[in-house]
């Protein structure tokens, strides 16, 4: 077997296992969804696990299969569907923080978040993003600086907390990011830049199971 489709094998399995966890973990909040904060722990769990499913499903079956027209549009179809439920998942992240650290918070800030991902969201469906013609570089890079504005909005807020939680869930919303973005603005010209999408993943892997560790 070769490298490159032992690095397939690697990839669909990691996807699996990563959606197979993002589903027991929203099962597990939803049986504790009582309590508030497990409440939104459960819509942040599924709502990844949803959003991502429809860009992975594709990717696990094109590594499989082999591409196809179809499998192109139903993972170019996932990277508008991941956009948006990427923003709904900091959206819920910024209410998890508020429920556990800042019911009184001001007004500002959420007005802030709000507007900052309405705009995220809009961009994202603009036709000029060119999603299934091999994208927009121009359009990428708008959309993903102001989705980065959430990420360190919340970095802040989440870092200035005095607790082990605070601080990890910081660490993971900052590393994400820096996963994140080079993949998102470069990956076109350098492909092999994908690959920091399995650190990135593995971050919301944490994001969850910092949840899991308050039940």
């Amino acid at each position: 077997m070769n490298k490159k489709n032992k690095m397939k094998i690697f990839e669909s399995s990691f996807c699996i296992l990563y959606l197979l966890f993002a589903f027991i973990a929203g099962i597990v909040f939803l049986i504790n969804s009582k309590e508030q904060i497990f409440l939104m722990y459960y819509i942040l769990t599924f709502t990844l696990c949803f959003g991502d499913s429809f860009h992975l499903v594709p990717r696990i079956i094109r590594n499989i299969k082999g591409n196809s027209n179809k499998v192109e549009w139903w993972m170019n179809l996932g990277l508008i569907i991941t956009s948006i439920t990427m923003t709904v998942f900091y959206i819920i992240l910024f209410y998890i923080w508020k429920i556990k650290y800042a019911k009184d918070v001001l007004l500002l800030i959420d007005t802030i978040i709000w507007i900052i991902s309405i705009v995220r969201i809009v961009l994202c469906l603009l036709p000029q993003n060119n999603w299934f013609n091999g994208g927009n570089k121009k359009m990428a890079f708008y959309r993903n600086i102001v989705f980065l504005l959430i990420g360190i909005i919340e970095t802040i807020l989440f870092i200035t907390l005095e607790e082990s939680f605070g601080i990890a869930m910081a660490i993971s919303i900052l590393l994400s990011f820096a996963f994140y973005m080079p993949v998102a603005l470069f990956s076109k010209e350098k492909p092999k830049l994908g690959m920091l999408m399995i650190p990135k993943t593995i971050m919301y892997i944490i994001i969850i199971s910092l949840g899991l560790s308050l039940i």
